[in-house]
């Protein structure tokens, strides 16, 4: 039997990266609170103390853009002017522009949305882990959660903002998780003993989250690998928005159309086809049609429809890949207006998705994460299964032997 890895990272909400998916995000809730027909694109950079933010806005009213970044700066936990970025004196560059009217061309029609843009759009679901998430996935960002919590009650109060983490997990050849390989932890801290670090961080964060079910004696822990990380955040690295896609995602698990999420409303099908493809794939493997799934969506710039729409179960499926796809094409509906209303992305929401991941969130209410099309898919799966049998010239069976 050949085995094989698969390595996860996630990173806490006070990484560079995070701080300016959560500002994107923190600023397109605000606008879609005022005007749910908003259209926005925003990006942000943090680097030192200084935070720019530019992009594209077309909304009925104003918002306070430097307020609202403060306090996502603040709620984060870069108050501490000594970290070298606070919310107090961080200084906010604002270069925000109207939507381009070509754009808006294809967006605004008549009675449904065209798409904002051409692109591949990937959603996928699997039964390794809570949430239909894969297992390294769902590890890695529950310890950057742990983390982040530890630091926030007072646990272990000499943690920072800014930190890391990354799971590599054996697979036997039949795609089941055997055990832990490799895990490894960055954490932001005061200057502090190595050793005491570590063993604070092992008691606190890693025993709490792993499993020791999954630790053998190949496995290999790492904890603030190179000995000290105590200048961190946007004082010792750049951010960006849509840097960290896969941490946004499955965790290197599946496909990426290469579209980030944060600060774009939902006619951009870089984040509604993705969130529609989740909430699809989730779907189809909670039936028990697959063990894997994963769903792709390809979009024209102002089309309201996709151009294609299939399913990939991994060898995985329970009943005929044909079957699975029409039944898919037949419960969702990948039309940009539908994926918007149905999902519910007018509403802001979106703060939430911008740190620990898009997916998998299920105590967050998102839609995309609901289970409630099962009993439709069933009921269609034994319907197509009855009918080929019967056209096969088998014997007719009753819905509950299919």
């Amino acid at each position: 039997m050949m085995s094989y890895y698969v390595t996860s990272e996630s990173v806490t909400e006070g990484h560079p990266d995070k701080i300016c998916d959560q500002i994107s995000d923190g600023i397109l809730d605000a606008y879609l609170a005022v005007d749910p027909q908003a259209r926005v694109a925003v990006e942000t950079l943090v680097s030192g103390n200084t935070v720019v933010i530019a992009g594209e806005v077309t909304a009925g009213a104003q918002i306070d853009v430097a307020r609202i970044t403060r306090d996502i700066i603040r709620n984060i936990g870069y108050t501490d002017p000594q970290l070298g970025f606070d919310d107090q004196s961080c200084l906010i560059f604002t270069h925000l522009n109207s939507q381009s009217p070509d754009i808006a061309l294809g967006v605004n029609r008549n009675n449904e949305a065209g798409g904002g843009d051409q692109g591949i759009m990937y959603g996928y679901a699997c039964r390794e882990a809570p949430g239909y998430m894969p297992l390294t996935c769902y590890l890695a960002h529950r310890l950057v959660m742990r983390m982040a919590q530890v630091r926030k009650e007072g646990l272990i109060p000499w943690l920072y903002p800014d930190g890391k983490a990354q799971v590599t997990m054996e697979y036997d050849d039949s795609g089941r998780p055997q055990s832990l390989l490799s895990l490894v932890i960055s954490a932001h801290h005061e200057d502090v003993d190595m050793e005491y670090l570590r063993g604070e961080l092992m008691t606190h964060v890693v025993e709490p989250v792993i499993d020791s079910r999954w630790i053998g004696r190949k496995t290999r822990i790492h904890i603030n690998p190179t000995g000290r990380f105590v200048v961190g955040g946007p004082a010792g690295d750049t951010g960006l928005t849509g840097r960290k896609l896969m941490v946004d995602t499955y965790g290197s698990v599946g496909r990426h159309g290469g579209g980030a999420f944060s600060g774009k409303d939902a006619t951009k099908v870089d984040r509604s086809a993705a969130y529609m493809a989740r909430y699809a794939a989730k779907n189809i493997v909670a039936a028990g049609l697959a063990d894997r799934c994963e769903i792709c969506v390809a979009y024209v710039i102002g089309s309201p429809q996709p151009e294609a729409v299939y399913a990939n179960t991994f060898h995985t499926e329970t009943i005929p890949v044909d079957m699975i796809n029409q039944i898919l094409n037949e419960t969702f509906s990948f039309a940009v207006s539908d994926m918007i209303s149905q999902l519910q992305l007018c509403q802001p929401q979106f703060l939430a998705t911008a740190a620990y991941g898009h997916f998998g969130r299920e105590d967050k209410g998102f839609m995309w994460e609901r289970t409630d099309r099962v009993d439709q898919i069933r009921d269609k799966a034994v319907g197509y299964l009855a009918k080929r049998l019967g056209q096969d010239g088998s014997p007719g069976m009753t819905n509950h032997q299919v």
